[in-house]
């Protein structure tokens, strides 16, 4: 069986984070593990906490897995400090981590930013450069490529620009701003369009999370990075049209819907 590990924060209502991932990931028939960055409290209508691990203790969650269990895809969510950024970087160079999957969690929804300056900096010097691709949203997007996305052309210019700034395969995804469900990838050669059907559902909530898991679910399989996001975009639809409600607020979707 394959395996992937994520490392990103818990989300306690189970909807992103580290629970979306690993439902992710084991619905996609590959085995999930995990090394948790933050503790958060929080449900569908917001964040009420977080709790940081340490940077030794986030070192000992990763050298404990990969040390016995050897994962082949890993996937990188939030992560709000440098330092955390860094000590991921490290266990990458060590463990000599392959199809490596960023997900670069920088801008909320609202449009403010998520991390430091500082740590923006970080993860543009350090998991960038050897991720194999990243999948930005169009204000992350912005934020790494100095460019305004205001159009489908748009996104096309700044994806390119990402990749010949950090050397990754970039998915830039259109649907936070644009609108259309419609994910650009440009691999440093080739830039291909994947067209998806925008499904009339509020419950979004972990989205970004899942669609990552999901491509790396497929590189560890051993696919293309073109057909993994096909695969993952299929998956995270399928997901989306199973009209999960719950909650209060954007409730989560139905990692599942496969399962009978």
């Amino acid at each position: 069986m394959k395996t992937a590990l994520t490392i990103a924060g818990s989300d306690s209502c189970g909807g992103a984070g580290i629970q979306a991932d690993i439902k992710t990931m084991t619905a996609n028939g590959v085995y999930a593990m995990s090394a948790i960055t933050a503790l958060t409290a929080q449900n569908t209508t917001g964040v009420t906490g977080i709790m940081e691990v340490t940077p030794d203790f986030l070192r000992e969650q990763i050298k404990t897995v990969v040390e016995d269990i050897k994962p082949d895809a890993v996937k990188i969510g939030m992560v709000s400090s440098a330092e955390l950024i860094m000590e991921i970087f490290e266990a990458a160079k060590l463990y000599s981590f392959k199809n490596l999957v960023v997900d670069p969690v920088m801008v909320a929804t609202s449009g403010a930013k998520l991390l430091k300056e500082e740590a923006i900096i970080t993860l543009k010097e350090t998991l960038l450069p050897i991720a194999t691709v990243i999948t930005p949203n169009i204000p992350e997007a912005e934020v790494l490529s100095g460019k305004k996305i205001e159009t489908p052309y748009d996104m096309e210019t700044a994806a390119i620009s990402i990749n010949e700034l950090y050397g990754c395969a970039v998915l830039l995804k259109g649907g936070h701003n644009l609108n259309d469900a419609n994910d650009f990838l440009f691999d440093g050669s080739l830039g291909i369009w994947f067209k998806g059907k925008r499904i009339n559902n509020p419950n979004t909530h972990g989205t970004g999370c899942t669609l990552s898991s999901a491509i790396a679910c497929g590189l560890a399989k051993g696919k293309s990075l073109k057909t993994s996001v096909r695969e993952a975009k299929k998956y995270i639809s399928g997901a989306l049209g199973a009209m999960l409600d719950l909650g209060k607020g954007s409730g989560p979707m139905n990692h599942a819907w496969r399962i009978k």
